[in-house]
């Protein structure tokens, strides 16, 4: 059995969470104890690989906080695991086809562990099957771009601010961490607008409306099938887009709280803001841990009625992030999540692997 609360949709019916994640030219969907990449290839085909999960949401991992960042690390490793696959069969279609398409550049690449949290739903701790040391490099890579941007970029901003209108600020200031905190917003928003134009993520911001329409309809116990999706919401509470926000805006509260508790240790303005932003590292997976929390609750109380002001903030950028989807892009996930269910439901599951499928009612009836 899993840990993992089941979802009571508004027609009263409880069901097993399945989670989301959009991928290049394709969604991903995992529940519990079931794993399921749907892509859509270049002759229109549907490829879908499926595997077996193993919850590990027990024993002290089930704490508040522990199953906070084992969720997180698991999500960014799955994530970033079936978007590679993604990309690499993107890429197969790129070399068999007739008209040539752009290949995914730097920026994208280095993006994707980033794009796997921000289009994932990371509250369900569940792990597949090892990928071995594939990827792993790129992954660190994308360990280290994104605190350079998100961590170190808005602390040189706060200080290049203060150097700059002779405003003095220690690092270890409220008015400083302040200053750092409204810097950290505008680079995630705005490195969110930046990717969005990328034409393949664009694509995977669709993929990422269509997932989300995809769990709407099954939480609310639609049919599974354009009609039943279509009209549903792009926006979702338990999204990693919302998550994201969310760390940015804890962790100001965090380290304008945590800096005037710092030795003055007189560095130097350069010594204290490298020894600031190590200090910070360490709080970053805590801070993650909070947020996680925080959002679970905001997911199962705030979605109907006056607490659901909260969830606005979120729900505004995941307007950068989610697109209105088109029918072939919502086949592909309500898809995946059919293979997910069914995988999670059956005790006769087809054996994990890869399979190709002509089209999405094959795909159901298969």
């Amino acid at each position: 059995m899993s840990n993992q609360p089941a979802v009571i949709g508004p027609d009263g019916v409880a069901r097993p969470y399945i989670g989301g994640q959009a991928l290049i030219e394709g969604v991903m969907m995992r529940s519990p104890h079931a794993f399921a990449a749907v892509l859509r290839r270049r002759d229109g085909s549907l490829l879908v690989r499926e595997e077996a999960m193993r919850d590990l949401r027990q024993g002290p991992l089930a704490l508040p906080l522990v199953r906070g960042v084992v969720a997180l690390v698991e999500a960014l490793k799955l994530g970033s695991r079936a978007l590679r696959f993604s990309a690499e069969t993107y890429e197969r279609d790129l070399e068999e086809g007739d008209k040539p398409r752009a290949k995914p550049g730097l920026l994208s690449l280095l993006s994707l562990p980033i794009i796997a949290l921000l289009t994932s739903e990371p509250d369900l701790p569940s792990v597949a099957p090892a990928d071995g040391k594939k990827g792993g490099a790129m992954t660190w890579l994308s360990v280290a771009f994104a605190l350079a941007i998100f961590v170190a970029l808005p602390q040189a901003f706060a200080q290049g601010t203060s150097s700059l209108l002779g405003l003095n600020l220690d690092v270890r200031s409220p008015a400083f961490q302040l200053i750092t905190g409204a810097a950290k917003l505008v680079i995630v928003i705005g490195y969110m607008l930046a990717i969005r134009r990328i034409p393949e993520i664009y694509r995977v911001f669709q993929y990422h409306g269509a997932e989300h329409k995809s769990i709407y309809a099954y939480e609310s116990g639609k049919e599974l099938g354009i009609a039943g999706a279509r009209p549903q919401t792009t926006l979702h509470p338990r999204c990693g887009t919302t998550f994201i926000v969310m760390v940015a805006l804890v962790s100001i509260i965090a380290f304008t709280a945590l800096g005037p508790l710092l030795p003055n240790v007189g560095l130097g303005r350069l010594g204290d803001n490298l020894l600031f932003f190590v200090i910070k590292l360490p709080f970053l997976p805590f801070i993650a841990a909070v947020t996680f929390e925080l959002q679970r609750l905001l997911a199962r109380y705030a979605q109907r009625g006056p607490l659901r002001v909260l969830l606005w903030p979120g729900f505004l950028v995941q307007k950068i992030t989610t697109i209105e989807p088109d029918d072939a892009q919502l086949e592909v996930a309500l898809a995946a999540l059919s293979v997910a269910a069914k995988r999670e439901h059956a005790t006769d599951a087809a054996p994990a692997g890869e399979r190709a499928f002509p089209d999405f009612g094959a795909v159901v009836a298969g």
